[in-house]
């Protein structure tokens, strides 16, 4: 799916309803932000939201999807390639997520591994301190490689406005969480709470 032309779409059909942004927020209990977001191309309306603003839009979840009117000749042949996009979307989600844990086990594995080397074995102090920044190098790279995996597994949901985004790698890893959910701020209405992590995206 192409964010940029569903936002496009967004924008003209609101555009030719005689809706202001901030109209159309208010019918679905969102701010005028997230509607701003979307059109821009920078995120995708949440599943809760998709037949909602459909509805205020006089349009269908495929034509949504499609980014453009689907004509009726055309409407199965187009459901199926917005259900296998979505399908696609959900799987290099979970191959990304599942490439994290490995990336984070195989990084624990090795740095343990190093640590304890030159930690028991008889070694010139040369090669100890080499061996413990290679070690330290490792853990690092790891680590960054398992957060960027993660974080754009998927999006976050923020608990205020139900926009989805992916945060920066910074924030993610500066953020504390718990097993789903991490606190972030959202760059849609700016709110900071504990965001649910959704892996899987639903049409």
């Amino acid at each position: 799916m192409d964010q940029i032309r569903i936002g496009q779409f967004i924008a003209e059909t609101r555009k030719s309803r005689n809706l202001t942004q901030r109209q159309l927020a208010d019918s679905l209990a969102i701010s005028d932000k997230t509607i701003s977001k979307w059109e821009n191309g920078r995120g995708l309306p949440d599943a809760s939201l998709l037949l909602p603003l459909c509805e205020a839009l006089h349009i269908t979840v495929n034509d949504l999807l499609s980014g453009e009117v689907v004509s009726t000749t055309d409407y199965p042949k187009q459901a199926e390639r917005n259900l296998m996009d979505l399908m696609k979307i959900n799987e290099e989600n979970r191959r990304k997520m599942t490439v994290s844990i490995i990336c984070s086990v195989i990084t624990i594995i090795a740095v343990g591994a190093l640590t304890a080397i030159a930690s028991f074995l008889d070694l010139p102090t040369v090669a100890r301190v080499i061996l413990l920044i290679f070690s330290t190098a490792t853990a690092a790279a790891g680590i960054w490689a398992a957060v960027v995996l993660a974080c754009t597994a998927g999006y976050f949901e923020c608990p205020y406005c139900q926009a989805l985004f992916v945060p920066s790698t910074k924030e993610y890893i500066k953020s504390y969480h718990t097993f789903t959910r991490r606190r972030l701020t959202c760059p849609v209405c700016g709110n900071t709470g504990m965001c649910r992590h959704r892996l899987i995206v639903r049409p």
